[in-house]
């Protein structure tokens, strides 16, 4: 049953298991979709949400986690919609470019939101 798994995204850790669809890591408890052989297959870069759904220039998404902001006394809640997203090559994470309503203009990480 021993197969060969990646190791986890976040800490390293060679003990991932299957659970389902996802793979999760035993030691921080990341779980994630693992690419299919065929995402990258144009070299064109595939990024996913938190859930691994696949995201596009001007889907709609909600943050997932309560995100502090620099510079402003309040944060993004959680469930805050976000839309017209447009996908950026990476820049230190943060893969999103959007505007977020009270807050301006913003960068995101594709794992701290969550396709609506």
């Amino acid at each position: 049953m021993m197969e060969n798994l990646p190791p986890c995204l976040k800490c390293s850790c060679e003990y991932t298991y299957e659970m389902d669809a996802l793979v999760v890591c035993p030691e921080c408890g990341h779980e994630w979709v693992p690419q299919e052989a065929g995402d990258e297959a144009d070299g064109e870069r595939v990024v996913r949400d938190s859930v691994g759904n696949v995201l596009t220039d001007g889907d709609a998404v909600t943050v997932v986690k309560a995100l502090k902001v620099k510079g402003s006394t309040s944060g993004i809640k959680a469930g805050t919609k976000v839309r017209g997203i447009r996908l950026i090559e990476p820049v230190d994470g943060h893969d999103i470019d959007c505007k977020v309503d009270g807050f301006g203009a913003l960068r995101l990480k594709s794992s701290l939101v969550k396709k609506v």
